[in-house]
């Protein structure tokens, strides 16, 4: 339970394995998703490491999957597996699975390959049909030309034959298929080339046609050109190879073309039984791979991961054994142990492996846990700085400030309502919509904060009712205690005047119209229709964000404490943590003090002539009590407000000196000890040696210096003195500003109420005033409209900026009183992120 508020203990570890049982143990930590490997071969080259051979091996087999992958896709969809543990396979199965892929490849290859020359042939065939029986209804056409009119020239094409008398040269024609987007710059090339000496005509094909290479649907126009000589002849072939239009040959005769036409028929029958039976071997091919694809793509990247982080490792000089360095939770060294047994006893080894912790001066890696609720709060802390090593963990109270402050500014019972029914639909269907692996990034956003949107709704609707504020309105559940109609005997208050009357001033003082009990629970309903609901919600809600700000700011500092308490630092306790308290509770505290005091001591008649908190505080620092305007809170308010600002302006010196002088005393110090005694190691001031410091206590965070400059061998006192006045300034300016950031909760909270306000009045309240059946139907079309201006703007945007605010509080007001941020994040060797796509490089 400790680790919750603490980082976990690690542990560096020297671990020696035989390297036939290396495979194994280092799947079975990739099971366990406890250990980080550090890479011992950084010098060294990636492509001269031990393993890199069986890196690549798996890189090809990757590519066959994606292969795979690809063909399956918008055809077979990948059948899920069973949702089992799935072992790392040995590396003796890796020949196997390559065997497998690599025919599974080529038999899908050849496939394609075949059934693309059989749709380019079906194609040239179909296209050839179409062309037989256009050539032939244009022919037919023509009932006054002989059968013989037309000759076909050795190239293949038909000519036309005149008879003697008519004309002495040879009249041919081509005939083609063109793409139909090409036909009108085809047309008009061959009419400018041939100068119009050519006759064409073209026909539109009904039926689109699937290219076998794009497999995309082509429409085209097919196309006779009727002409006369050898020379136009070779111009419009080459104007048609240009066009990529496809040229056939047309038979002799009628005759001819019905014969031919009924051989392509025949032959188009025969191609449609072969593509029939070639398609349905490529599907039993693919409904193979699709029942399997999952498995082999989880056991490849499992394969490739394994020998990634062997190559991590060294091999020592006897090629027998592979050395490792892990950092691993001190909690879990029997499960790690266990894990590596296990390795051993399925590789078959005899040696068991060894595991030997080592020091090391390298701050460890900073290791949180985690579980699917208290994910969300500590990426939130991590956005900001992975924590210092066994520092405190802001992550544990996040989870209470973190929504609380964010509710503060979104206050609304209604909205916050509409959040958690979000929130709660996400976290009751995860496992479906985890399932679907979307990817899209927003929705991920949304989803991976689930339950921090939840704990939002959840106290959304808290603040809501303590304001009474549910969409704009409020809701009265007690009872009023304010009685604003009564009907007075001197005729000053009547019904009409309180119904129309857009000046009317809730007042405790007048008589009859408070009864003096408070509301039970929240804010009075009847102050939603009050002159001065603003002057009295800005009033309570301005006091309350300095009295919230001020207490979290003294918890941060108070948490300090306990960092410096368990790193032994008894110095920065001395001279940094009391000094900061003085100086925040005898200003800022006192504050805290006078708006309680103000509250409970002025009751409502004496509350006119209540004096002015901001004043007195002005006043305090200026020492100024002679303004007769501003009377005294309580007795001897003098002499307390000068102890206390006198006390502040001490501890400012006492943050600021003190600390580097005796930092630089106890370095000289410790040098007048090692020139004394040169052959021992210097000793620090708790008694333990520098060295058994740096390998087994608790290291101090990067930030602070009262821990590691008394031992540190090279001490510049002005950069401590530097960095000493740096941290006293922001400090006690950053207390004065930082108070003045929580206003933003007050800002937030009357914006966000404002624009609820606005609205409602300017779109919703529109549909209701509506009468008849018109007005019924217009509720319905205003409601739509008001509900996604609602999530849109006052959901979305506003909650949006509500977060980032809260945000911004937590880390600079909040965590920068005690949290340093400045470690490194435990990445453990996992499966597990790995195959999600989350494990970090």
């Amino acid at each position: 339970m400790a680790s919750v508020f603490r980082s976990e203990e690690m542990c560096l570890s020297q671990l020696f394995l035989q390297v036939e049982a290396a495979y194994c143990c280092v799947a079975e930590l990739g099971e366990l998703d406890l250990v980080q490997f550090r890479d011992l071969n950084a010098s060294v080259n990636s492509f001269q490491r031990k393993f890199v051979n069986e890196v690549r091996r798996c890189e090809s087999l990757e590519r066959i999957l994606r292969f795979l992958e690809d063909e399956m896709k918008n055809e077979i969809p990948v059948i899920q597996g069973p949702e089992k543990y799935l072992p790392t396979p040995l590396p003796r199965e890796m020949i196997s699975l390559e065997t497998v892929l690599e025919k599974l490849e080529r038999e899908l290859q050849e496939a394609n390959h075949n059934q693309q020359d059989l749709k380019k042939s079906y194609l040239q065939l179909t296209e050839l049909k179409h062309l037989l029986k256009k050539t032939q209804d244009f022919f037919e056409t023509e009932t006054n030309l002989a059968d013989d009119f037309f000759v076909e020239d050795t190239s293949g094409l038909l000519e036309l034959r005149p008879s003697p008398a008519s004309m002495s040269g040879k009249l041919g024609f081509t005939a083609g298929v063109v793409d139909r987007e090409r036909m009108s710059a085809f047309e008009r090339l061959l009419w400018r080339v041939c100068r119009g000496n050519i006759y064409l005509r073209f026909s539109e094909m009904a039926v689109p046609l699937e290219d076998p290479t794009t497999k995309e649907n082509v429409t085209k126009n097919i196309f006779i050109i009727f002409y006369q000589g050898e020379q136009l002849r070779q111009k419009i072939r080459k104007i048609c190879e240009g066009f990529h239009a496809t040229i056939y040959a047309c038979p002799e005769s009628a005759a001819e073309r019905k014969d031919m036409l009924a051989e392509v028929n025949v032959r188009l029958e025969d191609l449609n039984i072969v593509i029939t039976q070639t398609e349905s071997h490529r599907q039993r091919l693919l409904q193979e791979v699709a029942a399997k694809w999952q498995s082999w793509a989880i056991q490849v990247q499992k394969m490739k991961a394994v020998y990634h982080t062997l190559n991590l490792c060294n091999i020592d000089v006897t090629q027998q054994c592979v050395i490792a360095e892990i950092w691993f939770p001190v909690a879990d060294t029997a499960r790690i142990q266990k894990a590596l047994e296990l390795g051993m006893e399925q590789s078959g080894s005899a040696m068991a492996p060894i595991l030997t912790v080592v020091q090391s001066k390298t701050a460890p890696p900073t290791f949180n846990r985690t579980n699917k609720f208290t994910a969300g709060f500590q990426n939130i802390v991590d956005a900001y700085g992975v924590g210092t090593y066994r520092e405190i963990n802001p992550a544990p109270y996040t989870i209470i400030t973190f929504p609380f402050l964010f509710a503060v500014m979104f206050g609304d019972c209604g909205h916050g309502a509409v959040m958690l029914l979000a929130a709660l639909w996400m976290v009751l269907n995860e496992r479906t919509l985890l399932a679907q692996k979307s990817s899209n990034e927003i929705w991920n956003t949304f989803f991976h904060g689930r339950y921090l949107i939840l704990v939002m709704g959840v106290f959304s609707m808290y603040t809501g009712l303590i304001y009474n504020d549910c969409f704009s309105k409020s809701l009265n559940i007690f009872g009023s205690s304010w009685s604003v109609r009564p009907m007075f005997r001197n005729g000053t208050w009547t019904d009409h005047l309180v119904e129309t009357s857009p000046f009317l001033q809730l007042d405790p003082a007048v008589p009859g119209v408070y009864s003096g009990n408070p509301y039970p629970f929240g804010i009075d309903p009847v102050w939603n229709f009050a002159a001065n609901k603003l002057t009295f919600l800005n009033s309570y809600k301005m006091k309350m964000s300095v009295i919230l700000g001020i207490v979290q700011m003294v918890f941060g500092v108070v948490l300090s404490l306990f960092n410096h308490v368990y790193f032994r630092n008894t110095l920065s306790i001395a001279v940094q943590f009391i000094p900061e308290m003085i100086f925040i509770l005898c200003l800022f505290g006192y504050l805290v003090f006078m708006i309680i005091f103000k509250w409970c001591h002025f009751d409502v008649h004496a509350s006119q002539s209540a004096p002015s908190i901001l004043i007195h505080f002005i006043n305090m620092f200026l020492f100024n009590y002679d303004d007769p305007s501003n009377k005294s809170l309580y007795a001897h308010q003098r002499e307390v407000q000068s102890f206390l600002v006198v006390m502040a302006l001490v501890a400012v010196p006492w943050m600021l000196l003190i600390k580097p002088f005796i930092l630089r005393a106890r370095h000289r110090k410790t040098q007048l000890q090692a020139s004394m005694l040169p052959g021992d190691c210097p000793e620090r001031n708790d008694g333990h040696s520098s060295s058994h410091a740096a390998s087994s206590g608790p290291k101090a965070p990067a930030g602070d210096h009262g821990a590691q400059e008394d031992h540190d061998e090279k001490f510049n006192f002005g950069d401590v003195f530097v960095h000493q006045a740096i941290h006293t300034i922001e400090y006690c300016l950053g207390c004065i500003s930082n108070t003045a950031s929580y206003l933003r909760l007050w800002a937030l909270s009357l914006a966000h109420a404002q624009l609820s306000e606005v609205l409602w009045t300017m779109v919703m309240n529109i549909g209701l005033r509506q009468r008849g059946w018109g007005g019924l139907i217009g509720v319905f079309i205003i409601f739509a409209i008001f509900a996604v201006l609602t999530v849109a703007i006052l959901l979305i945007m506003e909650g949006l900026s509500a977060f980032l605010h809260a945000l911004r509080l937590h880390w600079v007001e909040f965590q920068n009183k005690f949290y340093a941020g400045a470690g490194y994040k435990f990445t453990p060797f996992s499966f597990k992120h790995i195959l999600d796509g989350t494990a970090e490089d």
